[in-house]
C-alpha cells in the first residue's frame, strides 16, 4: 500500500545513483540486505538520507531506550503523522526484532492505551511531545520522569521526532510504496 504522492518524484535507485547517494544506498544495501523504497526517495537529496540515517543510528545507539521502547517511540510518531510506510516498517520491526508484545503493538497501531505500563508511559510522552510540537508542559515531563525515565530519554524522543520528520515527510511527498518485507503489516 502507498499514499497518493504529493510530488511527482522518481526514486533514485542504486543502479542510477551517483556520488553521495550511491555511497549511502550501497552502504544501506550492505547493512540491510536490500534498499528500502523510502531510501530511494530520500536519495534525491542525499543530505536528507544522510540526516535520516544519522539520527536513526544515534537514536538506536545513544538514548538508553530498550528496543521495544524505541519501536514504541517510532510507531507513536509515525501513527500521529499518518505515515503508513513507517507504520508498516516499524510494526514489522516491533514484532520480529524488538520484542514488542502483540497486544502493545495492536494498541500502538490503534492509538489506544498500551497494557504495558512502561511502554504506555513512553507512548504517552511521545504523543504529548508530537502534539504540542515539543512543548508538552511540565506535568507531561514530570509524569515521564516519574515512570523511571530521565533527561537522556526526554532528549531521545526529540531525536526520534527529528528522525521521523525526515522519513514521514518524505513518504508523504513521495507516496512511498511499502516494501514487500513490510507488506504484511500495511495499514489502510
Amino acid at each position: 500500500m502507498s499514499r497518493t504522492p504529493l510530488l511527482k518524484m522518481s526514486p533514485t535507485t542504486p543502479d542510477v545513483a551517483q556520488g553521495e547517494a550511491a555511497t549511502l544506498l550501497s552502504d544501506a544495501e550492505a547493512k540491510l540486505g536490500f534498499v528500502p523504497n523510502m531510501y530511494t526517495y530520500m536519495a534525491n537529496l542525499p543530505g536528507v538520507l544522510a540526516g535520516y540515517l544519522s539520527t536513526y543510528e544515534a537514536f538506536r545507539e545513544t538514548t538508553g531506550f530498550t528496543p521495544a521502547e524505541q519501536e514504541t517511540v517510532f510507531l507513536t510518531i509515525s501513527r500521529l503523522n499518518g505515515c503508513t510506510y513507517c507504520l508498516a516498517a516499524h510494526s514489522m520491526l516491533a514484532d520480529k526484532k524488538s520484542g514488542v508484545p502483540a497486544d502493545c503493538l495492536a494498541a500502538l497501531r490503534e492509538g489506544t492505551v498500551l497494557p504495558d505500563e512502561k511502554l504506555n508511559a513512553v507512548a504517552t510522552f511521545t504523543e504529548a511531545m508530537v502534539i504540542s510540537r515539543g512543548n508538552p508542559g511540565k506535568d507531561a515531563v514530570d509524569a515521564f520522569l516519574a515512570a523511571g525515565y530521565g533527561e537522556q530519554q526526554v532528549l531521545g524522543v526529540v531525536l526520534a521526532i527529528a528522525c521521523k520528520t525526515f522519513s514521514n515527510y518524505v513518504n508523504h511527498l513521495a507516496g512511498t510504496p511499502v516494501d514487500d518485507v513490510f507488506a504484511p503489516y500495511s495499514v489502510d
